[in-house]
């Protein structure tokens, strides 16, 4: 018969445990551990218990210093072929040769404005047409003589580089962009513009580096003709070396040549091929003007080691300001996100008045307005 607490004997009773508050008791521990915590924080004047620290004094005054003078730093991605194809590096400088400076008198002055504005001896030579570019006997080229000075000090700011072609063509046109473009922006000149000793000797007296523009078959040639002197996908080797010295002479002192339409030329190998070793001979850059998507002047430009720049973004082909300004935001954005990013527009009223408003406070965006000789290496 079980026992209950009627028949158990006195005392001998079950025995009960004694029930403590847990909960309560684990949440005031909590609470003490807390409160010496924010005590000890607002008391003692090192939290950290005496950890090293290093104090760096700031002067409020930033007086003197421009914004190209800060620098951002950034990580870049070791692997070059996702960086587009102006991040250039250092691995073929060896290939595409030293900077040289203009020539200096006996008394090492600097050069006069006859020196900037004629041609210099060294890498020039008479031909039936006029003065051809040449590389000299020492090895210097006229990209190296006549590309517009670049500072290498601020490497890691993203850099753009402008090129605004058609120039020659209106006086009035040619004009405006002389009057207001900044002089970092790059000038490509028609062969078939009237004056252009003339206009050449201003571009450079301002400071301005200079593209010759080439005119190449495009695709629904001859219904759209870029000139008489059009180098064709078909014309014999003689034929094509001719007609390039007749436009190479139409002016001087520029650093290479930029395509006048010419999408079906520039997909072609054989005869990008055939032109690219033409300048290379020559000393000079190719910068493809970024209207076709089928060309292939990149990869024959390497093949050949021809110095080479890639227009990224054309800024008129619709020449409306909205459109012009959405363009020049996709530029700054190429160029944050690749280094370096390269843009050509025409040298309508309306491209130069956006390119002027648009260029004023680029150095406090943190971007750098560049020569376009300097999206290559030289």
């Amino acid at each position: 018969m079980a026992s209950d607490d009627l028949t158990a004997p006195l005392g001998l009773g079950k025995r009960r445990l004694l029930r403590l508050p847990f909960g309560l008791i684990g949440t005031g521990i909590l609470c003490v551990v807390a409160t010496t915590a924010l005590i000890w924080i607002g008391v003692v004047d090192d939290p950290l218990g005496g950890e090293p620290v290093a104090l760096v004094p700031l002067e409020n005054s930033v007086e003197g210093l421009a914004t190209r003078d800060i620098e951002v730093v950034e990580i870049r991605p070791g692997d070059d072929a996702d960086l587009g194809p102006n991040l250039r590096t250092n691995t073929e400088k060896a290939t595409l040769g030293p900077r040289y400076e203009l020539q200096k008198d006996a008394e090492g002055n600097a050069p006069t404005a006859s020196q900037l504005t004629n041609p210099d001896p060294r890498v020039s030579e008479r031909s039936d047409y006029g003065f051809l570019p040449k590389i000299s006997s020492e090895g210097v080229r006229p990209l190296d003589v006549y590309a517009r000075p670049f500072s290498t000090e601020f490497a890691s700011i993203p850099k753009i580089a402008i090129v605004v072609s058609g120039l020659g063509l209106s006086e009035a046109g040619t004009q405006n962009a002389l009057d207001a473009l900044p002089e970092e922006v790059t000038f490509a000149f028609a062969p078939y513009g009237s004056g252009l000793d003339r206009w050449m000797q201003k571009a450079r007296t301002k400071g301005h580096e200079l593209l010759l523009q080439l005119p190449l078959e495009p695709f629904d040639f001859p219904d759209n003709d870029p000139g008489p002197q059009t180098l064709l996908v078909n014309l014999k080797p003689a034929e094509m070396l001719d007609r390039l010295a007749w436009i190479m002479t139409r002016m001087t002192n520029y650093v290479g040549l930029f395509p006048q339409m010419g999408a079906r030329y520039t997909s072609t190998e054989p005869a990008m091929k055939s032109l690219m070793e033409a300048l290379r001979g020559r000393g000079l850059m190719f910068v493809d003007n970024g209207t076709s998507s089928r060309s292939i002047a990149e990869r024959v430009a390497k093949d050949v080691k021809e110095p080479f720049s890639g227009v990224d973004v054309v800024l008129d082909a619709s020449p409306r300001e909205d459109e012009i300004k959405a363009k020049l935001l996709q530029l700054e954005s190429i160029a944050r996100a690749k280094g370096v990013a390269v843009a050509a527009g025409s040298a309508l009223p309306v491209t130069v008045r956006e390119l002027e408003i648009w260029s004023k406070d680029l150095e406090q965006r943190g971007l750098l307005l560049v020569p376009v000789s300097s999206t290559i290496d030289r």
